[in-house]
């Protein structure tokens, strides 16, 4: 039963008055009151009282405890002390929320009430982390705001990283966001802090620079309205098109995704920083929900055709064997297969050889499964392709170059 369901329980029609409210229209009698509590002796109070830290009594019984409370002050302290021992035994629950109750909370509001201009599914995952990250912020103080932050992503065949702060994280994603806002007509967030000096439609890193070298300061909470405000309108602007845009081109300064594919490319870096930002301030953050990381996934698996063949170029992985060529585009080729296991996991056969060649069951060489979170961190930058937890079988140099093209997938 959702929270919403619980809800519509309470809110019922037909629910018994309480105790003590005024007659009701058309006659019927007011409730009988409650029954005072009953006379009990002091030592039969006294041995009640780890029955109601427990909250075992009868309503009666503790009506009567609570009346004596007031006035015996031994009997409160041995009740206080019984409350805290109960306490001790029931650890405090987690106060972060299911990552996939706002989504089920939204599925319910909009079943009972359609919203007029509904969020495409593609743009979901954005809206749904760029909210949650704004959530674990909005109470941050100065000391939060200013915690040290490690950027990580895989490069050159290692890691790579530089160190900010958690204002810092806010104002790269800023940065990086205003490519989809730049495509969508929004205006460049940049140029209103940079004026011409704005780098424009340029790379993420050049963007986030830019912005860090030209700040009078370190960012500070105050980057949290703009980042805030843009990613509304990008939700805003895209859920007013119908979902007529997702083939809209968004450029990063040389490459370009379809707007479908940004977004979910800004979905997953939000995340990933939203845990970098979680872990600086010692707080815990849970994984996009299952189907939102299912998408998260299929992007990074149909992008690794792409990259494996920039990786071949540039002498980074294994050219074909000579034995084998490159397939005509739309043909069966060599071909990995990916199995994600956990929460919004699946299967993807990853042709090897060639981006436009298509992946076959039947030309399958190597088999790697990796757990769904294991392997968008291992995208993400954060788990060097050696280490990554992967079950493998079969051709060892097509799952290395798989594992390392997967690595090469993050960025600053």
């Amino acid at each position: 039963m959702t929270p919403a369901d619980r809800l519509d329980g309470r809110d019922g029609d037909g629910g018994t008055p309480a105790p003590g409210t005024s007659p009701q229209e058309g006659g019927h009698p007011p409730p009988a009151l409650a029954p005072a509590p009953p006379a009990l002796e002091h030592d039969v109070l006294r041995s009640l009282l780890g029955a109601w830290a427990l909250a075992a009594c009868s309503p009666q019984e503790t009506a009567a405890v609570e009346e004596h409370l007031g006035g015996c002050g031994p009997c409160a302290q041995e009740a206080l002390r019984l409350r805290d021992a109960v306490g001790l035994l029931h650890p405090p629950e987690s106060l972060d929320l299911d990552p996939g109750l706002r989504t089920r909370v939204l599925e319910s509001a909009l079943q009972r009430r359609p919203a007029r201009v509904p969020v495409p599914e593609w743009a979901a995952p954005y809206d749904t982390e760029t909210a949650r990250l704004d959530a674990l912020l909005q109470d941050f103080g100065d000391a939060e705001w200013h915690a040290p932050v490690r950027l990580r992503w895989f490069d050159a065949g290692t890691t790579a990283g530089l160190r900010t702060t958690v204002a810092g994280v806010i104002a790269h994603l800023l940065a990086v966001d205003g490519l989809v806002g730049i495509a969508l007509g929004l205006g460049d967030p940049l140029a209103q802090v940079l004026g011409d000096a704005a780098p424009g439609v340029a790379p993420p890193a050049e963007r986030t620079e830019a912005y860090w070298r030209a700040a009078r300061r370190p960012p500070t909470r105050a980057v949290r309205g703009p980042w805030r405000e843009q990613s509304h309108a990008v939700v805003r602007t895209v859920s007013f098109t119908g979902g007529s845009s997702d083939a809209l081109p968004v450029s990063y300064g040389g490459v370009e995704l379809p707007l479908r594919d940004a977004l979910l490319d800004r979905a997953f870096e939000c995340w990933v920083h939203a845990e970098d930002i979680a872990d600086a301030v010692d707080y815990p953050y849970d994984p996009p929900a299952g189907r939102h990381l299912h998408h998260l996934i299929d992007l990074a698996a149909r992008m690794l055709p792409r990259v494996l063949a920039a990786r071949r170029r540039a002498g980074l992985a294994a050219p074909p064997a000579t034995a084998r060529h490159l397939v005509a585009a739309g043909g069966p080729g060599r071909s990995l297969r990916l199995e994600i296991e956990g929460s919004g996991g699946g299967e993807w056969l990853i042709p090897l050889d060639s981006p436009g060649a298509v992946g076959s069951a039947e030309h399958e060489v190597a088999h790697v499964a990796l757990d769904g979170v294991e392997f968008c961190r291992l995208a993400a930058g954060h788990v060097p392709p050696e280490e990554a937890a992967a079950g493998q079988l079969g051709d060892r140099e097509a799952i290395r170059d798989v594992l390392y093209a997967t690595a090469s997938l993050s960025r600053m």
